[in-house]
C-alpha cells in the first residue's frame, strides 16, 4: 500500500518488549525499565492479528526487535506463526546474539530468515562499557552460532561514535574480507537518552568514508543503507545515514512498540493506539487503523532544521 508521497509501506518492525539483558548506553537507562505490566504489553496473539491485519494491506517484510526480542519467552512461536501467515515473506530479528546459542537453530527451524547483530566494539573492555557489563566472548558466540544455523546473510550493526570507537573502522572492515558479514555503519540519533551523547559523539558517515579509500559502490542497492565492497573481500560495508544524509523519500517501513502504539516515523512524537483497536474494536477495525496510519505517515523527520529529538529511548521504540 503506497503513502500520500508515493512510497510504497512493506515493512513493520515489532518491539516484542522493551526489555534487554544489556543496558547499552546510547539504548537504555543504567538502571532499566521499569516493568509496564503484563496488561500492557501486547500479547503474541495480539501482534499475530496486527501482522494479519497489516498482511492484508500489502505488507510483506517483518523485523523483531526490543529491547532484546530473545529474553521474550516464547518467541520462537511467535516467528513459526508469523512465517505461516499469508503474505509474509520475510522475518528478520535484530538481536544483541547474547542468547542465539541456545535458539538461533530452533528460530530458523520456525521461519527466521536471518538477523542483525549488534555490536559497537571488538574489543572486550569497550564492549563492556558500551553495554554496562557485556560480555564480546557471548557475542561473538551469537554470532557464529547464527552463521551455524543459516541466519544469513548476518548484518553487524555498529553505531559509530567519535572519540569512542571511531578507532576501530579498520578492524570492523577487516571482517569483511574474511567473512561473508555485512557490516553496517550507523550513525549515532539523538533519541532520548542518546540526546546527550549527540552532540559530542555523532559521527557522520562521510566522514568514515574517508577513511576508507578504494571503496566499491555495490550496483545493486537494497532499502535505505548505502553498500560498498573491497575487491576480493567476502562481505560488505553498508552505511545508514538517518542525519547527514536524510532517506526520508525511501522510507517504506511502520514501528509497533511493545505497548501497542504505532509509529508511522522514528522520529516523531505521534503514535497510533492499536491497543485500543485490537481490545475495543470491532472486525474490520484493525485495517482501517493501519490504512489511516500508512496514509498519514509524514513526509520525512526534520532533526536537521532544529526539531526536538522524541523522548522515548531507543529501547522502547525497537529502532
Amino acid at each position: 500500500m503506497k503513502d500520500t508521497f508515493g512510497r510504497e509501506i512493506n515493512y513493520l518492525r515489532i518491539s516484542v518488549t522493551d526489555k534487554c539483558n544489556l543496558r547499552c548506553r546510547y539504548c537504555m537507562p543504567e538502571e532499566g525499565v521499569a516493568d509496564l505490566g503484563h496488561e500492557n504489553i501486547l500479547t503474541y496473539e495480539e501482534i499475530h492479528r496486527v501482522v494479519e491485519a497489516s498482511a492484508k494491506l500489502g505488507i510483506t517484510k517483518y523485523r523483531l526487535t526490543g529491547g532484546e526480542p530473545l529474553v521474550r519467552r516464547g518467541i520462537v512461536g511467535l516467528v513459526e506463526r508469523m512465517k505461516q501467515t499469508p503474505g509474509v515473506e520475510k522475518i528478520t530479528m535484530t538481536t544483541n546474539g547474547i542468547l542465539l546459542p541456545q535458539l538461533a537453530e530452533k528460530l530458523k527451524e520456525s521461519g527466521l530468515d536471518r538477523v542483525n547483530i549488534s555490536l559497537d566494539s571488538l574489543r572486550h573492555d569497550r564492549y563492556r562499557e558500551i553495554t554496562r557489563g557485556g560480555d564480546l566472548d557471548q557475542a561473538i558466540a551469537g554470532i557464529n552460532a547464527a552463521a551455524k544455523a543459516g541466519l544469513t546473510p548476518i548484518k553487524l550493526n555498529v553505531v559509530m561514535m567519535k572519540g569512542f570507537n571511531d578507532d576501530e573502522i579498520l578492524d570492523f572492515v577487516q571482517l569483511t574480507l574474511q567473512h561473508d558479514y555485512e557490516v553496517r555503519f550507523i550513525e549515532l540519533m539523538p533519541v532520548g537518552r542518546a540526546e546527550n551523547d549527540f552532540a559530542h559523539g555523532y559521527m557522520a558517515s562521510e566522514e568514515i568514508k574517508a577513511r576508507l579509500p578504494q571503496l566499491i559502490p555495490v550496483e545493486k542497492q537494497e532499502g535505505v543503507a548505502e553498500i560498498y565492497q573491497y575487491r576480493g573481500a567476502r562481505g560488505r560495508i553498508g552505511f545508514i545515514t538517518p542525519i547527514s544524509c536524510n532517506f526520508c523519500s525511501q522510507c517504506n517501513k511502520l514501528r509497533l512498540t511493545a505497548d501497542g502504539k504505532l509509529k508511522t516515523c522514528l522520529h516523531s512524537e505521534k503514535e497510533i493506539d492499536l491497543k485500543k483497536a485490537l481490545r475495543e474494536g470491532q472486525p474490520g477495525d484493525l485495517e482501517k487503523v493501519l490504512t489511516e496510519a500508512i496514509r498519514g505517515k509524514e513526509e520525512k523527520h526534520h532533526l536537521e532544521s532544529g526539531q526536538a529529538p522524541i523522548s522515548r529511548d531507543m529501547n522502547k521504540i525497537g529502532g
